[in-house]
């Protein structure tokens, strides 16, 4: 395994970059990262949906959510794959076809997440907001969302953790993240399937281990913050 890392680390990390395009890991940390974070916005929308006091609202996103939720990404990414140029028009590149199907994805997942935490909080929260004089909005914006999003920090990790594991369904579409790029070197180097998937493994599980780790601290800060400190006599 050492010489096998010794002789594809660089394209094991960036693929082909920079004569060609990006690749390997960094392409698995820029997908997961960039489909967190448009996917953020996604789900706190349907989020808001979801709690508001509007039918119009909460209905259609409770049904998207559950949609999606309740269908593989598998079938997500191949409707990215053969839907968006049907109803554009234009072939999209692999990359954008794996990112619009984890921003759908994840904002689903998102949202339930971020439902959770809003409605963690005490009820008395949002009336107390309304009795100040504030709208509906105006409350979950400046009352209940700072206070929701800071309880969420651990679980919005792990979806994290989740979306680097989801981007490896990539392969489907030839995306070179690091599994497809960890088939290629194995089809390179056929006698060696097993050190080469072993490796792709283990970069997983300290990725994700790492991440995990970090959400089980930060979750044991925030609950020490938030527990009173005794008093003395």
């Amino acid at each position: 395994m050492v010489e096998l890392f010794q002789d594809y680390w660089l394209y094991f990390l960036i693929g082909q970059y920079p004569n060609g395009p990006l690749g390997g890991l960094a392409l698995t940390l820029l997908l997961a990262s960039l489909g967190l974070l448009l996917a953020f916005p996604v789900g706190l929308a349907m989020a808001l949906a979801r709690v508001s006091p509007w039918r119009a609202l909460r209905w259609p996103a409770m049904g998207l959510i559950y949609v999606v939720r309740g269908t593989p990404l598998l079938m997500v990414v191949f409707w990215a794959y053969f839907l968006i140029p049907s109803l554009t028009g234009v072939k999209t590149n692999q990359f954008l076809t794996m990112l619009a199907a984890l921003v759908v994805f994840d904002g689903a997942y998102l949202a339930e997440i971020i439902r959770a935490g809003i409605e963690g909080l005490p009820r008395g929260q949002v009336e107390s907001a309304r009795s100040c004089g504030l709208s509906w909005l105006q409350a979950m914006r400046l009352v209940i969302l700072p206070q929701a999003l800071r309880h969420m920090l651990p679980s919005l990790i792990n979806q994290f953790v989740s979306t680097i594991k989801e981007t490896s369904l990539g392969y489907v579409v030839s995306l070179s993240e690091v599994s497809f790029i960890a088939s290629q070197i194995s089809a390179q180097v056929l006698t060696r399937p097993a050190e080469i998937y072993g490796l792709l493994a283990l970069t997983y599980f300290i990725l994700c281990f790492g991440l995990t780790r970090w959400a089980y601290w930060l979750e044991r800060r925030l609950a020490r913050r938030e527990t009173p400190a005794p008093r003395t006599a």
